[in-house]
């Protein structure tokens, strides 16, 4: 039986959950069938683990802080005819409890068990704390 996993990406250039929706929603043009994907250079090993429920958890300035369940992966050829790898999204952001994630290049797998938790759909809408005062109290265990 195929397990579960997850991948761990920085949103570069985000500062809120809201302009990541705005950019898949209105501004990118990253598409297939419809559905926004994400490319990324490297085509994951653990693809079929990945397909098994897996999500993206996005880090935003510094903290996890949202995920979008992965639904496929696409092969992508860009203008140069390096072939990448498109991971195509759920278009639902789902906020997570947030975590603190030091930077890093390209992205790395997390297992279930070390994934933030979802937030309640009563919490979905609340107001996110700036990144600095969420990170500050992560790091005392207060989230």
């Amino acid at each position: 039986m195929t397990g579960t996993i997850h991948i761990v990406k920085l949103s570069v250039g985000s500062d809120s959950v809201e302009q990541i929706e705005a950019w898949q929603q209105h501004r990118s043009e990253q598409r297939a069938n419809g559905r926004y994907y994400h490319v990324t250079r490297m085509w994951p090993k653990r693809e079929a683990e990945l397909l098994n429920g897996g999500s993206i958890y996005w880090v935003i300035k510094g903290m996890l802080q949202a995920r979008q369940r992965i639904i496929g992966l696409e092969e992508v050829v860009g203008v140069d005819g390096i072939r990448r790898c498109g991971i195509v999204l759920e278009p639902e952001i789902i906020r997570t409890a947030t975590a603190p994630k030091r930077p890093f290049q390209g992205w790395r797998y997390l297992k279930p068990e070390d994934a933030p938790p979802d937030l309640g759909h009563s919490r979905q809408d609340d107001d996110a704390l700036p990144p600095e005062l969420a990170g500050a109290l992560a790091d005392i265990g207060v989230l």
